[in-house]
């Protein structure tokens, strides 16, 4: 949905300590809205410039995502929030992943660069709206948001350090989290598969199983082998990534054929160099 236009008097007013007590505020809101029994929830919030929308969903034992429906009152509070953690040297980020935990733990994760996973496409004129709330430097507009016509670049997923190795020093993931990233790497489209397994880096011994695929989800691009080396050795893929892949919901998006083959192009360039 579309909110009306209103001042925006003081973007990036708010301090580190105001804003942790706007997103304590934001989560006391959400959690008075979970049915009895609620275990694990997770709410997004995005928005482009008057352009706002809200979404909800609690998630079963099983991974499932169930939808909910959302405290309206989170969304502005989420809006203040957004406009309060404005910086003139990079805007401010364009939606927001609360995801709550029982009894009482929670993260946030803000994007402020990659498009959202929009419900309903902002209007055309949100764009503009946007850089004219919250102005940044032309190296900080991403194509995206610039209205560029030009693709938005793919990220590529790193697994292997320079020897060959699996990198195993980047932030370990929540291991209630574990299963729907792992899934999600498995389950996005594969555009590029060999015959063959590779052999297990981390245990030379078992029979060679690591799948020699790439996948895809549109916005990033990753070896088959992120998600194998996360389910059977907890290696945890690179935290941009992972951060990528919540603020999804761990859904998987529908990735356009002309996107897939720009990561062929991506890949096999890649390779012969």
């Amino acid at each position: 949905m579309s909110q009306p236009g209103r001042p925006h008097d003081l973007p990036g007013s708010l301090d580190e300590a105001t804003q942790q007590q706007l997103i304590q505020e934001i989560g006391r809101l959400i959690v008075r809205a979970l049915p009895p029994g609620w275990r694990e929830a997770t709410v997004e919030y995005r928005a482009l410039g008057g352009h706002q929308e809200l979404v909800a969903q609690l998630i079963a034992p099983n991974g499932t995502a169930v939808p909910l429906a959302p405290p309206a009152e989170a969304a502005e509070a989420f809006g203040r929030l957004r406009q309060g953690m404005y910086q003139p040297d990079r805007g401010t980020w364009v939606s927001a992943l609360y995801r709550l935990q029982r009894p009482g733990s929670y993260t946030v994760d803000f994007n402020g660069d990659y498009e959202p996973n929009w419900r309903t496409a902002p209007p055309a004129a949100a764009h503009a709206d946007e850089l004219s709330r919250f102005p940044r430097p032309a190296s900080a507009i991403p194509d995206w948001l610039s209205g560029s016509p030009a693709a938005q670049q793919l990220r590529t997923a790193e697994v292997f350090d320079d020897s060959g190795r699996p990198i195993t020093d980047r932030p370990a993931i929540d291991p209630a989290e574990l299963e729907p990233v792992a899934d999600y790497l498995e389950q996005a489209p594969i555009v590029l598969a060999a015959r063959s397994y590779d052999n297990d880096r981390l245990d030379p011994n078992r029979t060679p199983s690591v799948p020699m695929t790439f996948h895809t989800d549109g916005t990033w691009v990753w070896p088959g082998a992120v998600g194998y080396y996360l389910r059977q050795h907890g290696v945890a893929p690179e935290a941009d990534l992972v951060a990528h892949i919540r603020r999804q919901g761990f859904r998987v998006p529908e990735v356009a054929e002309p996107v897939r083959e720009q990561a062929v192009t991506l890949i096999t360039g890649e390779q012969r160099q």
